[in-house]
Order: C-alpha cells, then structure tokens, then sequence
C-alpha cells in the first residue's frame, strides 16, 4: 500500500510539472507565405493582439511552397487543441478546391473558420496605348481591335485573373489573359505600353495611377474603394460583375467552440480600434471581422461565386 501511495504521489507530481509546460505551449500562426509583405504584416499585427489578449506567447511562422497549400494542409491536419491557427487569403481556402484534383486537403471539412480579418478589392487600368477613359470607351476600343483584347495579372490562376474572366463574359470580348510573376513586372509593362490592361489588386496599381503613368478605369467591389473613390465600381459603370479577396484566420476542424469563440472577440475587438484601421488601410486592406458564423458563410458563398470564373477560365495548374 505504502509502495503504491508514493508511486500515486510521483504520478501526480510530474503531472503538475507537465501541465504548466503545456499550458505555456507557444500559440502559433501560420502564414502560407513569405515574410515582408501585407499578408504578412496582417499576420504579425493579429499576432500582437492575440499575444496581448491571452497573455501567451504568439508566434508567426512562414511555411512556403505550392502557393499556400503546404501550410494549408499543414494546419488542416494539426491536433485540434487551439494551439495553431492559419491567417490566409482566400484562395487556399476558396479557390483551390475548384482547381487542384489532388489538394490532400479539405478547406470545409478539415478547418474551423474563427474570423474574417480583412478585405481587399481589384481593379482594371489600362495603359498609354489605350485612349480609353472608362470601362465603356475601353470595350468599345477592345471591340475595335480584337488583337489587342489582352490583359495581365500578377499570375496565372490568381483571382484577377479569373476576374478578368468574368469581365471578358460580361463584354462578349474574347479577352486573353497573361500571367506574370507578381504585379510589378505586369504594372511596369502597363505603363511602358507593351500591355493594354493589367488586374490587379488596387494597392498594387495606386501609385502609378496618382502619377499618371496608368488610368485605373474600375474596382472590383460593390462600393467604391476609398483608395481610388474617383473609379467607379464594375456594378456602377453597368457591368454585372464584383469580386472581392480577404485574408481569414482559421482552426483545424475539432478545435473547441470556447477556444474559437474567444480568439475571434481578441481579433474581432482589435478590427475595431481606429489606430488597426489606419494601418490596415495603408496597407491596401479594410478591417472587416465576423463571428465564426458569418465567415464560414462567406467562405461557402464566394466558393460558390468564383467556381464559374475558374471553369470558364480552362486554367489547368502545372503543378
């Protein structure tokens, strides 16, 4: 009896060393892409908050590759404990499931949506080889000179590009789509007149368009985007057509509801302050947040939305 009480007391001993070390597990985010860019300044300001918020040590961590799928799947199987969370724009999410055969990962079924963070539009320009001043005068000269009917994006099967889809169908226009790599190259063959329209994000073709060097003609959203508000929206130049990109923070399926509930009133509480939207807005990105509820719901419907553009589109992935 002795022997088993001291075995018990042993047992509950290092039990107790064990917990706290547990409970001191570091809560990390992963982001599906490289460091220094939006996305991933999104990620380290919900990381500050959460830190703040829980008292708990947050880390972000980069996992690259496959154009987000690797970190996707990544959190997709990890243990549902509340002690990883992904922060991912929408196409992994969305987008790829109407893409990829072979995904090995089910953004419905395997991952628990906990906040829309935040959202950003698109927008067409066009370039000094275009006397076109808006959406209307630009299909009537892509009618007029159907050779020219191409435009860019920062990648082949990115959502301006299936954006850009859309607009084609809207027009009647058999609009060619060229992929580059990222939106620079794209913005700078805009303007030296090489490419008659680019879609893009709208924070990437901002600076141009304020200095001259290309005419944003639309955004993509159904209200205006205040970093452009003189550029009518797709839906006010009569165009039939909206799409819109965000950033989410997800769980792996089976984390608890109590957990999710409270990582979305720390993120959703941080939207709100003034100081978060100004930076946000900087950034190209609008503060948005929702409950759980809501976001799953967006999730589900713009999956319903862009599954059209991505048939339509033919696009086949190389890999």
């Amino acid at each position: 009896m002795l022997h088993r009480f001291f075995m018990a007391a042993i047992f509950a001993a290092s039990w107790l060393v064990v917990a706290p070390v547990q409970a001191q597990q570091p809560l990390k985010i992963i982001f599906p892409f490289d460091a220094g860019g939006s996305g991933d300044a999104l990620c380290r300001l919900v990381a500050d908050h959460l830190r703040a918020g829980l008292n708990r040590t947050v880390v972000v961590e980069n996992v690259t590759g496959a154009a987000g799928r690797i970190a996707t799947r990544q959190v997709a199987t990890a243990a549902p404990d509340g002690n990883t969370l992904l922060l991912t724009p929408i196409a992994p999410v969305v987008v790829y499931p109407h893409v990829y055969k072979d995904l090995q990962y089910d953004p419905f079924k395997q991952l628990k949506p906990v906040a829309h963070v935040a959202g950003f539009e698109f927008a067409l320009a066009v370039g000094p080889k275009v006397p076109a001043k808006s959406l209307k005068e630009l299909v009537e000269w892509l009618k007029a000179n159907p050779k020219e009917a191409s435009y860019g994006s920062p990648a082949a099967g990115s959502l301006p590009h299936f954006f850009g889809v859309l607009f084609g169908r809207a027009i009647d226009v058999d609009f060619v789509h060229i992929g580059y790599r990222g939106s620079a190259p794209a913005m700078s063959d805009l303007a030296g007149g090489q490419l008659p329209v680019v879609v893009t994000t709208t924070s990437d073709m901002i600076a141009m368009h304020q200095a001259g060097r290309v005419r944003i003609l639309a955004t993509s959203d159904a209200k205006r985007s205040p970093l452009v508000p003189e550029a009518p929206t797709f839906l006010e130049a009569g165009y039939g057509i909206e799409g819109t990109a965000w950033y989410g923070l997800f769980a792996p399926a089976g984390t608890p509801d109590a957990i999710v509930e409270r990582y979305n009133k720390i993120v959703v509480a941080a939207l709100k302050l003034p100081e978060v939207k100004e930076r946000l807005l900087k950034m190209g990105l609008y503060a948005t947040g929702s409950t759980p509820a809501e976001f799953a719901a967006i999730q589900k419907a713009d999956s319903a939305r862009w599954a059209p553009a991505v048939k339509a589109s033919g696009f086949t992935p190389s890999q």
